[in-house]
């Protein structure tokens, strides 16, 4: 296997775009060397199968969404509230819509997932790690409500975001801020 760090990513990333742009049935050895730019048979050097590259795309989706060092902290700065959670979440929304080919690329992972025990073994991990960090910082930096008040969250964002990436018009003009906000209000108790 080649082990060249920087290509490894490049071409993952493109795996990514092919996600996103062609569905998993579209992503095959021959779409990612395109999409990469490199010579047919390249990134079959570089992974075993597709399980692996699917496995792997999983992983790099979830670098490409971590927030820069600082950004958080930054974000979490102003005294914890409602109010507070609403730009959170819609800091979030805008950090997803600028990664809109790795977010369309983990609901292509998701739907594989669901035939794939082992992608679906490793994304469970993934996922439960990431909602466990979130709960953690949401009660350790005291925001209102508790472990149950992020899981809403977390279903009301995923489904929001699927919504306004694959079904833009199904809620009318309503802004996607205005959504957000409508859902935080609903689900966050009053500091």
């Amino acid at each position: 296997m080649a082990r060249n760090p920087e290509r490894r990513a490049a071409l993952l990333d493109a795996a990514i775009e092919v996600l996103a742009d062609e569905g998993a049935r579209g992503l095959t050895f021959r779409a990612v060397d395109t999409r990469a730019g490199v010579p047919t048979g390249t990134s079959s050097n570089y992974f075993t199968d597709r399980d692996q590259l699917l496995s792997q795309v999983g992983d790099r989706i979830f670098v490409r969404l971590t927030p820069a060092p600082g950004s958080l902290d930054t974000a979490m700065r102003p005294e914890p509230s409602r109010e507070l959670v609403v730009e959170l979440m819609r800091w979030l929304a805008r950090r997803m819509a600028a990664e809109r080919s790795c977010y369309l690329g983990l609901f292509e992972l998701r739907l594989e997932a669901a035939r794939r025990p082992d992608l679906r073994g490793r994304l469970t991990g993934i996922l439960r790690s990431d909602l466990d960090y979130n709960i953690r910082l949401h009660l350790d930096s005291g925001m209102p409500g508790d472990g149950d008040t992020v899981r809403l969250l977390y279903f009301a964002l995923t489904g929001l975001l699927l919504d306004h990436f694959t079904v833009p018009g199904l809620h009318g003009d309503r802004a996607l801020d205005d959504l957000i906000e409508t859902v935080v209000t609903r689900i966050v108790p009053e500091s």
